[in-house]
């Protein structure tokens, strides 16, 4: 069981020597000052731990589930032209991953990365349908031979560090980690018009955990 993402090790090992400086230089000047500061900073040690978290995961047997690649809110659900990897109809579940959500990303389906792409963009608000198409993101194309799905890694206006770990070629097994989007992000499944949708608009869903849809054999 891992207690904090290795994303997160650079970062909370940075606020903890900030913070211990800023503690032994409140306690050697005596400084009203360094003491609110190394207060705060030890506050957001405290949130980095949380935020980086990375519990386990269920993983569903099932090989015909999609699963959520991210935990979050489903914000969007709707059919889309879709001309990089599907190169034609399909359709978009859409997951805002606040700062309080899990961070970690997930693989939906077991198969073969068949298509990445890094695409530089904007850092639109990631709650905003825009966010899907015009903010900076990963696109990653994953088939088997039953069907296929696109997962997009989408910053937001705070998250700004998106980490992935795959890129074309690799061979992927479902709902093992793959990268992260730092400090509130997007992430969006692009599944075929014919696969059963699993949710609806509102719903909380886990990455690695929740079926999202379910597939038929392409």
């Amino acid at each position: 069981m891992r207690i904090v993402s290795k994303e997160g090790f650079g970062i909370i090992f940075g606020i903890i020597l900030a913070a211990l400086v800023l503690t032994t230089g409140a306690v050697v000047l005596n400084s009203t000052l360094l003491k609110i500061s190394a207060v705060l900073v030890w506050i957001f040690v405290v949130f980095s731990f949380y935020f980086f978290r990375d519990p386990e995961r269920i993983i569903p047997r099932n090989e015909d589930l999609i699963l959520s690649a991210g935990d979050g809110k489903v914000v969007d659900i709707e059919e889309v032209f879709e001309d990089r990897y599907f190169h034609g109809q399909a359709r978009k579940i859409s997951i805002f991953l606040s700062v309080f959500n899990v961070h970690i990303n997930r693989i939906p389906i077991s198969g073969k990365v068949g298509y990445f792409e890094y695409k530089p963009g904007k850092f639109i608000q990631a709650f905003k349908p825009l966010a899907s198409t015009e903010n900076e993101q990963t696109i990653i194309g994953i088939e088997n031979e039953k069907t296929k799905v696109i997962v997009k890694q989408i910053a937001g206006i705070i998250a700004r560090r998106i980490v992935c770990h795959i890129r074309e070629g690799y061979s992927v097994k479902r709902g093992e980690r793959f990268g992260m989007i730092k400090f509130g992000s997007r992430v969006d499944l692009i599944i075929p018009l014919d696969a059963e949708v699993l949710v609806k608009l509102g719903d909380k869903v886990k990455g690695g955990e929740t079926a999202i849809a379910k597939i038929h054999p392409i």
